[in-house]
């Protein structure tokens, strides 16, 4: 004998009680494939492409046309070769697929600009100040009695390294615990009167640096009588480094997840204590990143350093006595002195010196801020 829901369903009849059959998959057609995916086809498509664009402006543009320049004809290449990617890339793809090749090839060409732009610059400051950098004398002497218009083995920059060294060491001393503890009274106490702050703050990092410099020359040098000197720069860049780092560390503060706060404070612990072994260790990394940013400021300022200090030929590591020369003001009076030659070669030289000092406190400060591994 057979059970009731054991008999099959009669043909155009009701289904037998129970769960209905699973469906059967959706066939899938051949043609069908991701979009990120690239074929043959799409990669002859974008070599096709940019070689018929290529072809085509350099007739168009130099040839039939009155026009040249290599900016304009970059710039023609690039849209030429938009249209023909875009149209032979239709032909045998639907619409989904053109629409990400062209949003890709936009998208692409941003990072590749940016990137061409820094190497270019790069390049073209070592190479520029190659024959000055390459001599001893550059890093262990200074411009003390030595003509603008001397040979490369007379002279050197010492005393501007110097100088950008201990103002910017000084500037940053005094700013950083200043802007995080601004950042941790913004963003972990509160209130009306943090509102204020962070207008200032934020307000303050789009101050010209002439007005730093001009603030502090009012202030120290022309009512307190203080003469001019590497504190006195110190001072102004300050000002101009002060702000960054405060609002970049608040950015950085508040992706600090509240539960590592609210875990902190069940166990028992202070505001204060969760502030600086909860808070302040878990954003390190991103606060040397706002002391990247703002010694990146301080670094290449020249007009504060201009005001308050003064350039100087002599080697002085005073801070608080006689004027003190900096890398970026040495670059300016080197370049814009008139005279062509030897002096111009020393100013890129010092440019490319001041690269490297960027990289170089960019990598302690990485190497500072790294998370340790605990084992």
């Amino acid at each position: 004998m057979t059970l009731l829901d054991d008999r099959p369903a009669a043909p155009g009849g009701p289904p037998p009680d129970g769960p209905p059959p699973a469906a059967a998959p959706p066939e899938v057609s051949d043609d069908a494939r991701p979009i990120r995916s690239r074929s043959r086809d799409d990669k002859l498509n974008l070599v096709g492409a940019g070689v018929a664009s290529l072809a085509l402006v350099w007739v168009i543009y130099e040839r039939l046309l009155p026009f040249s320049g290599k900016f304009g004809f970059v710039v023609l290449w690039y849209v030429v070769f938009l249209v023909l990617y875009t149209v032979l890339t239709a032909v045998n793809n639907p619409l989904p697929v053109v629409t990400d090749r062209l949003a890709s090839s936009v998208m692409i060409a941003g990072p590749l600009i940016v990137l061409v732009a820094l190497v270019s610059m790069v390049l073209f400051t070592f190479i520029k100040g190659w024959a000055a950098y390459t001599h001893v004398n550059f890093y262990t002497h200074d411009m003390g009695g030595v003509q603008p218009t001397a040979a490369l083995r007379h002279g050197g920059a010492e005393h501007a390294l110097v100088g950008t060294l201990i103002e910017v060491g000084i500037a940053t001393a005094i700013a950083l615990p200043l802007g995080v503890g601004a950042a941790v009274y913004m963003t972990e106490v509160g209130g009306r009167l943090s509102r204020v702050v962070q207008t200032i703050v934020e307000a303050m990092t789009a101050l010209p640096s002439i007005v730093a410099g001009l603030f502090i020359y009012t202030v120290l040098l022309k009512d307190l009588h203080f003469q001019a000197s590497g504190f006195a720069a110190s001072l102004a860049l300050t000002v101009m480094g002060l702000p960054i780092m405060a609002r970049a560390s608040v950015v950085v503060l508040r992706v600090v997840p509240g539960g590592l706060r609210e875990a902190s404070l069940a166990l028992g612990a202070g505001r204060w204590q969760t502030v600086w072994r909860v808070v302040l260790p878990t954003a390190r990394p991103g606060l040397a990143t706002a002391l990247i940013l703002g010694i990146a400021r301080m670094v290449g300022e020249t007009s504060p350093v201009l005001l308050t200090s003064g350039a100087s030929t002599f080697f002085n590591d005073n801070p608080v006595k006689n004027p003190m020369n900096s890398l970026p003001l040495y670059i300016y009076t080197a370049v814009r002195s008139g005279e062509v030659g030897n002096n111009v070669t020393r100013g890129f030289g010092a440019a490319a010196m001041l690269l490297v000092v960027v990289l170089i406190l960019f990598l302690t400060a990485r190497f500072v801020a790294r998370e340790k591994k605990v084992r």
